[in-house]
């Protein structure tokens, strides 16, 4: 029979049923209308779609298409192992006004790749005009040109088809013209070519021909090494991703205002000098600079420019003369960048000889020394390292009629 105590009956009225408990929202719910997990598009952090993307179980194709349609753009690019190239490609992008504010959106199914506007590294197309930006596909063979023959990696075809717009949000003083010309070609060099060249598998240097680019940074040894290594948890993969982004920028941003504040500024005056070199010396063969600058790259650039002879005798260009710590300095070009061997080097005669004893071997007062291998030397005054180079010109040019073989006069 059933209880009918008052104090059972108060029992009774106590014990509700359970309501069932709710599942705390998940990302393969954000497709359902009117889910407790349908979050707000504004709530959405890139960390969040991040996950989605990467999660293969996830439908985020209709999600993807709403936030499209609202405004909020997005850049794709594959899940996974990542690397400095695609990274770099985006921080590139996040640089402009139409991706500031882009989620980053990281997987390898079409369904979900497909609708976004922009792809780099992912979907095995290369079409600017459907802003579709990868390498990996057969028979993909863009370069950058203008001289550059490296094979282009995302980074490259981000910064080929983005690159002057990159430069000028991240420099907007520079405005558009020569200027922007010339950082643009010196940081895909100096930069961008050293990725592109890793990436994919490029040899720096083949046989005997010329270098095909140089590592500066190695900034892609350090973006592999943000992967979780093979005995770590690999769930955090897409935050090491966006710290990936965050690290390429830093460089990439440090080369473009190094470019624009340092190198720019060298070029100008190391082209103002070449400018002037007959009214330093008749030769044409000397460069002066009232002050220090770092000149060799420039010159070697301005002299291609312009077409200039090259050689070991006048009119080349044979030595730079600049002031160093309280003196002057004569340096002997070296035959081309980054060689060791100069043009011209200073005499035989002078080379490891220092002080009084040099200036009495030359006859220059001031004299302070030569090196061992006659590529530099220097002297108390600018006036004693131009009669330096003068005097080094002469000993040249007296140099060939000293070997010549007498003649028999009567002959």
């Amino acid at each position: 029979p059933p209880r009918t105590t008052t104090a059972a009956a108060a029992h009774h009225r106590r014990r509700r049923p359970r309501r069932p408990r709710r599942p705390p929202p998940q990302l393969t719910d954000l497709s359902r209308p009117n889910s407790v997990a349908m979050l707000s598009i504004r709530k959405l952090t890139t960390a969040t779609l991040l996950m989605a993307a990467s999660n293969t179980n996830t439908n985020i194709h209709s999600t993807t298409s709403r936030l499209i349609s609202k405004g909020n753009t997005m850049i794709g690019t594959h899940s996974g192992t990542f690397h400095c190239d695609e990274a770099l490609a985006c921080f590139m992008l996040k640089c402009l006004p139409e991706y500031k504010d882009a989620k980053i959106v990281r997987s390898r199914d079409p369904k979900v790749l497909d609708p976004l506007p922009i792809l780099v590294d992912v979907g095995a197309v290369y079409d600017p005009a459907k802003n579709r930006f990868d390498h990996h596909q057969r028979g993909f063979s863009e370069v950058f040109g203008n001289g550059f023959n490296t094979k282009l990696s995302s980074a490259g075809l981000i910064y080929k088809h983005f690159g002057k717009k990159v430069l000028s949000a991240l420099l907007p003083n520079v405005g558009e013209g020569e200027t922007l010309d010339k950082l643009y070609m010196k940081i895909y060099g100096s930069f961008i070519q050293e990725i592109d060249g890793i990436d994919n598998g490029v040899l720096i240097k083949d046989g005997s021909q010329p270098q095909n680019y140089r590592i500066s940074t190695d900034l892609s040894s350090r973006v592999r090494y943000l992967n979780p290594a093979w005995n770590e948890d690999s769930g955090d993969i897409d935050e090491r991703f966006l710290k990936a982004v965050e690290l390429t920028g830093q460089d990439f941003s440090q080369c473009v205002q190094r470019c624009a504040k340092v190198w720019l500024p060298a070029r100008e005056l190391v082209a103002e000098a070449i400018k002037n070199r007959f009214k330093i010396h008749e030769s044409g063969s000397v460069v002066l600079f009232d002050s220090y600058c770092s000149w060799q790259s420039h010159l070697f650039e301005i002299e291609k420019e312009q077409k200039l002879e090259t050689g070991s005798k006048p009119p080349a260009l044979l030595y730079v003369l600049y002031p160093s710590g309280g003196k002057w300095r004569i340096q002997a070009i070296a035959e081309e960048e980054g060689s060791f061997t100069s043009r011209l080097p200073l005499p035989e005669p002078w080379r490891g000889v220092r002080g009084e004893e040099l200036s009495k071997l030359t006859g220059i007062p001031g004299c302070v020394f030569a090196h061992a291998s006659g590529f530099i030397g220097g002297n108390d005054t600018k006036e004693g390292v131009l009669a330096m180079a003068e005097a080094s010109l002469k000993a040249a040019a007296e140099e060939p009629a000293k070997k010549k073989p007498k003649t028999n006069s009567s002959a």
